[in-house]
């Protein structure tokens, strides 16, 4: 008997039970999402999260700063959102931006926040994984691409 046969019968048997989680499980939704006393929420203590606001030293990273005005900064992010793949913006207020993004292959949701405070030329951040415990560093490098992103933008 062959080697090859055995292997199609396995990834059969994987694809079908990863397909049935997929399609069986409760989705997952977003809990406490929002801001409060002028911050975004904490990172929870897995390490598939990133903020910039009052973050670890695992889950820390830097706010987005800006030269132009608010109503400008804000429109020029949302530009950027538009056209990061499988992401879109749920909600947005005069000070906030929350988007969803989506993995390619399992369709895990991030939800990846925005907050602009009033009173500073800042857009403090937010990209946390709904589920699991690590997500190879995907939430920190799409927040660091974003910023790449609105950089080449000079905002």
């Amino acid at each position: 008997m062959s080697f090859f046969p055995k292997c199609k019968n396995i990834i059969i048997i994987i694809s079908s039970v990863l397909t049935g989680l997929l399609l069986f499980s409760t989705p997952v939704l977003a809990a406490n999402l929002e801001i409060t006393d002028s911050h975004l929420p904490p990172c929870p203590q897995s390490p598939n999260c990133v903020v910039s606001q009052n973050g670890d030293a695992k889950h820390s990273i830097n706010p987005i700063t800006y030269s132009i005005d608010r109503e400008s900064a804000k429109k020029t992010l949302l530009k950027v959102l538009a056209v990061v793949p499988r992401t879109t913006v749920v909600e947005q207020t005069e000070n906030y931006i929350h988007a969803l993004a989506k993995s390619r292959i399992f369709k895990f949701v991030d939800d990846v926040e925005f907050y602009f405070p009033n009173d500073e030329k800042l857009i403090h951040l937010r990209s946390a994984s709904r589920l699991g415990e690590s997500d190879l560093g995907v939430n920190r490098r799409r927040m660091e691409q974003i910023r790449l992103a609105l950089k080449d933008f000079n905002i």
